[in-house]
């Protein structure tokens, strides 16, 4: 897995995340993002480039909004990739987070899996 921040003049946190936010990267994740959290009022998680997130990094997800709404700030997960959307999808928590579902990249247009 790999973090990187962004702030800007206005208060807002751009936080890119890449890789596997799975179990052995929790810990970092959530350092990160409480940490984030502490410092920003408005906070953005960009997901593009996450290729696989397993439940622990989802729970991770889910703490980091959940300590958002209860300190008055915002953390908006953006950018989302195919795997953060499956797992988003599955657990039924896209109305949770609130945010636009925008796949970053190119997907094809019949997702149907037949041939014209």
């Amino acid at each position: 897995m790999h973090i990187s921040l962004e702030e800007d003049d206005d208060g807002l946190c751009v936080i890119h995340l890449a890789g596997n936010l799975v179990l052995s990267e929790a810990a970092a994740l959530k350092t990160a993002l409480l940490d984030a959290l502490k410092r920003h009022l408005d906070i953005e998680v960009h997901l593009s480039e996450v290729s696989e997130l397993d439940s622990a990094g989802f729970q991770v997800l889910v703490l980091a909004k959940r300590e958002a709404l209860q300190t008055h700030k915002s953390l908006h997960l953006c950018k989302h990739s195919p795997a953060v959307l499956e797992v988003l999808e599955t657990y039924r928590m896209v109305s949770y987070f609130g945010d636009p579902l925008v796949l970053s990249g190119t997907r094809d247009n019949d997702e149907s899996g037949g041939t014209a």
